[in-house]
């Protein structure tokens, strides 16, 4: 795992639930590359969480990987939350079903060959990845 890779994601939502896109860049020493995809009924939180699964499955090998996204509930669930979901058997600590248990658990999944380290950025913060991905992001709910 000597490849690292930077990847910026985001999401969003016109209406919520409503139209959403995802989008993603990924970045490896002089090369830059941008996916983004969307869905017509969607929610915001669906689309930060696709974003990260499309990006890391673009992924050929394993990486050590930069991953930023402004979103808290993609990166404290992540990092914070999912091994209690896992535990309780995908329930929350009030025994209520996690939301979106089916890409959390894709996640899950796309994160166990790679080194990955989790960062938040403030989103719409003049970050130049962040604003690339929330670029790609709204040309996929454009173009929906």
């Amino acid at each position: 795992m000597s490849e690292r890779v930077t990847i910026y994601t985001d999401g969003g939502c016109r209406g919520n639930p409503g139209v959403g896109g995802w989008g993603a860049v990924l970045m490896f020493k002089d090369t830059e590359k941008e996916i983004y995809g969307g869905e017509k009924n969607t929610t915001n939180n669906r689309m930060e969480m696709t974003a990260a699964i499309k990006a890391l499955a673009a992924l050929k090998k394993p990486c050590k990987i930069d991953l930023y996204t402004d979103s808290q509930y993609l990166k404290k669930g992540i990092t914070e939350w999912i091994e209690n979901w896992k535990r309780r058997g995908w329930k929350t600590s009030g025994r209520t079903p996690v939301k979106n248990a089916d890409l959390w658990q894709m996640l899950d999944d796309a994160t166990t060959k790679h080194d990955i380290n989790w960062l938040w950025v403030k989103g719409h913060g003049e970050n130049p990845g962040n604003e690339k991905a929330d670029a790609l992001a709204n040309q996929a709910m454009d173009e929906m």
